[in-house]
C-alpha cells in the first residue's frame, strides 16, 4: 500500500506549481479540498482509455482534489488550461489524513474508478487489488473495504447521485476561479 501526498512534492514531471489545501464544512461536503495547479512540466502527461487518448496534465491543467472525511476514497477531477472537465478520478483508499504542514494524504488500495466527461466509466486495476492480496500487501478486510467501496461509488454514479462531479465544476468555476483559494460562506 503506497501513501500519496495530495501536494505530489516528489512528482519529478513538474518544475513549478500551485498548491492550496483547505478544511471545508458545509451541507454537501466536509473534508479538505486541495487546488494543484501546473505552471511548468518537463513533459504532458497522456492517457488512453478504450481507445480515447487524454493529456491529463500539463502547462495551466489544474487538479482539484476532495478528501471527503470519513470515507475511503478521494475524488480528484482534473481541468485542463480552460477550466474544461478531462475526467474524474476516484482513488479507493484505506485512511486518509494531513501532515503537519496541512498537506492530505491517503493510503491508496489499488482500486480506481474514471469517469469522463461523455459518461464512460471504468473500473480499473482489479488485477493490482488481487495482486496485492495474494503477494500480503494487504489483508482480506483491505480488500473487502476496496470492493465494497468500489461496488458502492459504481451505484451512485450509476443512479445519478455521486455529487462529486456537479461540485467540482462549481468549485472550480467559482470557489477556485483565479485560484485564490475557496470563499468562505
Amino acid at each position: 500500500m503506497k501513501r500519496k501526498f495530495s501536494d505530489r512534492a516528489n512528482w519529478r514531471r513538474i518544475i513549478s506549481k500551485q498548491f492550496i489545501s483547505h478544511y471545508m464544512e458545509q451541507p454537501e461536503f466536509t473534508g479538505y479540498v486541495t487546488l494543484y495547479t501546473i505552471e511548468r512540466l518537463k513533459e504532458p502527461l497522456w492517457k488512453e482509455y478504450d481507445g480515447q487518448t487524454l493529456c491529463l496534465a500539463d502547462e495551466g491543467y489544474s487538479w482539484l482534489q476532495y478528501f471527503p472525511k470519513g470515507e475511503h476514497f478521494i475524488v480528484t477531477a482534473m481541468f485542463d488550461d480552460r477550466q474544461r472537465i478531462i475526467q474524474w478520478y476516484i482513488d479507493i483508499c484505506k485512511s486518509q489524513g494531513v501532515t503537519e504542514q496541512g498537506v492530505p494524504w491517503f493510503d491508496d488500495l489499488f482500486l480506481d474508478i474514471v469517469v469522463l466527461p461523455s459518461g464512460t466509466v471504468i473500473l480499473m486495476d482489479e488485477d493490482e487489488l488481487d495482486e496485492a492480496l495474494i503477494q500480503g500487501e494487504i489483508s482480506q478486510e483491505d480488500y473487502e473495504l476496496a470492493t465494497e467501496t468500489a461496488q458502492h461509488l459504481l451505484r451512485q454514479i450509476s443512479a445519478h447521485v455521486f455529487p462529486y462531479f456537479v461540485m467540482s465544476q462549481r468549485h472550480r468555476s467559482h470557489e477556485f476561479g483565479s485560484d485564490r483559494g475557496p470563499e468562505h460562506r
